[in-house]
């Protein structure tokens, strides 16, 4: 058991001072606002709950940086997927498991404490799956366990090129499977997390240029009750090739051939009409944003003053992983939708009110639905994920409450961050993961080699 004490934390109900909170086994166990401190107590200035990525290919960590030289012809997602394949190719198990380390050490560093690893990477460089089937899911889970970051792992069921069942691109090949090899691999992969604290497993039809629909049937029963994630309306291109193939647009199609429910996540959903956007939100599944990576692929801008209007939720990932940090998906966030709109505040929810805060409880909750946590932030019950802000850092002086998280998301490059405990356990003191030199290290060395 340890003892917490906060001048000041954003608790479910709202900001309350003094703040003492009991943590036993990596749960919150108690919370007592009002409480001085006590001899033992642990204490420190502001405490906001953790978050989760719920988007993460934490393989593409190691090619961050590599894609920005232009090519002969005009560049796009569908150009910087080939530099991805030919990162994918070279990876070794080892590679994985280096850069996914490294990866979730930066996570939790910048305030995540929870990951929803959607997983394709499957099999050995020459497509040929290895003995054991869940071989990079276990270097995932090994990554999560060494880093103490929260797993929620989502196999990836990837089996064709293109709409309509069109044959696998060769620079596919370590992702693809059949149904019956998929749920082979999916029984071991939730062997492969059960160990783990806290952790879980659900699906992934990777998208519809990935599945076919009798595929999309079969595998749902996979995820057994577990959350289901998918790619939708990245690009324009994609939502072309859809319409071309069935007469609909990606979401609509789902809407309309899937169960789309609360357990589902669409990533991204950049490219809905307005009776797509309003369907959506409808039916309670979150829109998984990744507004880094989406500006750095040249996706789009996701409707998200209408989506919330109509009472859409949704959380935020990190998906390629070219930069890391809550504080930078949000602030994308948000400055997209005032370069869109040419308004400022578009996504505060109402006059008076922080648009930072309203951004911090859109993604708290829609991380946590995304991920099948039921009970989430600093409350009894929940997994002990805490995050303290450094109230010295020169864009949190002298602010309270709101404003706090203002600076922090609108005003910070992430380094305002002190310490953060992912299952109870500390894991970032002084803003430094306690694994950061040594996991560093392991990743350079993995990506000397990949580019060499």
């Amino acid at each position: 058991m340890s003892r917490l004490h906060f001048a000041s934390a954003l608790l479910p109900s709202g900001w309350a001072d003094d703040v003492q909170v009991v943590v036993t086994a990596g749960t919150i166990t108690s919370v007592t606002a009002g409480a001085a401190p006590a001899a033992g107590d642990e204490r420190h200035a502001v405490a906001i709950p953790g978050l989760a990525s719920l988007h993460s290919h934490a393989f593409q960590r190691g090619m961050a940086g590599l894609a920005e030289l232009r090519g002969d012809s005009t560049d796009t997602f569908w150009t910087w997927r080939e530099t991805m394949y030919r990162f994918a190719l070279a990876m070794t198990p080892d590679d994985v498991a280096a850069v996914a380390t490294w990866l979730y050490v930066e996570m939790l560093e910048r305030g995540f404490t929870r990951v929803g690893e959607f997983h394709y990477l499957h099999h050995d460089r020459d497509g040929v799956p290895y003995r054991n089937l869940a071989e990079m899911a276990e270097r995932i889970a090994q990554a999560s366990e060494a880093s103490g970051i929260g797993l929620t792992l989502l196999p990836s069921f990837y089996a064709h090129g293109s709409f309509g069942g069109a044959p696998p691109h060769a620079g596919q090949r370590r992702f693809i499977c059949s149904v019956d090899q998929f749920a082979a691999l999916m029984a071991a992969s939730r062997e492969a997390v059960s160990r783990l604290p806290g952790a879980n497993i659900g699906i992934a039809p990777h998208s519809l240029r990935a599945v076919a629909h009798d595929e999309l049937s079969a595998i749902i029963p996979l995820a057994k009750g577990g959350p289901i994630h998918i790619h939708a309306a990245e690009q324009v291109k994609e939502v072309e090739d859809c319409l071309e193939w069935s007469g609909q647009r990606p979401v609509q199609w789902l809407l309309d051939h899937a169960p789309v429910d609360q357990r589902w996540c669409l990533i991204h959903a950049t490219h809905m009409i307005d009776e797509e956007t309003l369907a959506l939100a409808k039916t309670g599944a979150v829109a998984g944003l990744c507004p880094v990576t989406e500006a750095s692929l040249g996706d789009g801008i996701f409707p998200a003053r209408e989506f919330l209007a109509a009472g859409g939720r949704f959380g935020v990932g990190t998906d390629s992983n070219v930069l890391v940090g809550i504080t930078d998906e949000l602030r994308q966030l948000e400055y997209g939708q005032r370069l869109r709109h040419r308004e400022r505040n578009v996504l505060s929810g109402g006059a008076g009110t922080s648009t930072g805060r309203a951004l911090f409880d859109h993604v708290l909750s829609g991380g946590a639905q995304a991920l099948a946590q039921t009970t989430t932030g600093l409350a009894p019950g929940a997994r002990a994920d805490i995050v303290t802000l450094d109230a010295a850092h020169p864009s949190l002086a002298g602010r309270r409450g709101n404003a706090v998280i203002d600076g922090w998301i609108f005003a910070t490059s992430g380094d305002a961050i002190d310490c953060v405990w992912a299952g109870g356990n500390k894991v970032v003191e002084g803003g430094r993961h306690k694994l950061r030199h040594a996991a560093r290290e392991k990743f350079n060395a993995a990506v000397r080699r990949l580019v060499a």
